[in-house]
């Protein structure tokens, strides 16, 4: 029988200064959890929307990427934070998720926020779809960033690919229907794919807050509101399990 999978997810706000974000670290990265969830671009926050943060982009094994596999391996966990990564053109970095600790892994954030008057696409360059779960303390855990979060064929992507949960860092713009967006959202892509959803966000005013950790009927286990907090959760594999007996949803699809 396998142990719950201790959770904690940290909304925190990102600065402007790479530096002082990286400092942070050590502080919010909190003790006792097996997977820790950070927000997207908390390596260096967007600043305002069109900005040019490609002078801010590292390889993922770069400063921001070391110092998370420090901080995770001090702590005993596995970290989940959002940075620039520096891909081909130089003016275009990937939004990337980086994963270190107990397990290793890059996502780059495959939809590009070009929404709600927003063009994510002329500063960011999108990842290939490639589905990326990881094993973190025997449970299958995938991984998707904000935008990503209005496909549901991404999702049911990665729980074709194994994914018991679904990590979701995002940086949820603030505004009108958002927070009523993001958790119908969130808590669909567990019902839909009986999943574990954790969806960490950054706080307001800027962006929406309400990070939560829904279970696979959609159950809502945490939230947070609008400012900073931190979340913590056990995930039940028998919940799961459960859940999957009850809808069997994933087995009765046709296409």
């Amino acid at each position: 029988m396998r142990s719950p999978l201790r959770v904690a997810l940290v909304q925190e706000a990102a600065g402007l200064d790479p530096a002082a974000n990286r400092a942070r670290l050590a502080e919010l990265v909190p003790a006792g959890a097996d997977l820790v969830v950070l927000p997207e671009a908390f390596a260096r926050d967007f600043g305002e929307a069109g900005s040019d943060v490609s002078t801010y982009a590292e390889p993922v094994d770069g400063p921001f990427a070391a110092e998370v596999a420090r901080v995770a391996a001090e702590r005993g966990t596995t970290v989940v934070a959002g940075m620039f990564e520096a891909g081909p053109d130089p003016a275009r970095p990937y939004n990337t998720l980086v994963a270190r600790g107990a397990a290793e892994a890059a996502y780059r954030k495959v939809h590009l926020y070009d929404s709600f008057g927003y063009r994510e696409s002329e500063r960011l360059a999108a990842g290939e779809v490639e589905p990326v779960v990881v094993e973190v303390a025997g449970t299958r855990v995938g991984l998707m960033t904000c935008y990503d979060l209005r496909f549901p064929e991404l999702a049911r992507l990665l729980v074709d690919h194994g994914a018991e949960v679904i990590v979701v860092p995002a940086a949820w713009v603030a505004g009108e229907r958002k927070v009523d967006h993001w958790r119908t959202l969130v808590r669909a892509r567990a019902i839909e794919n009986t999943v574990f959803v954790l969806a960490c966000g950054q706080p307001g005013p800027r962006y929406s807050g309400h990070s939560m950790v829904v279970d696979p009927l959609g159950d809502v286990l945490a939230e947070a509101g609008e400012g900073a907090d931190v979340l913590r959760a056990e995930l039940v594999p028998e919940v799961l399990e459960q859940a999957r007996r009850t809808n069997p949803s994933l087995a009765n699809r046709r296409l």
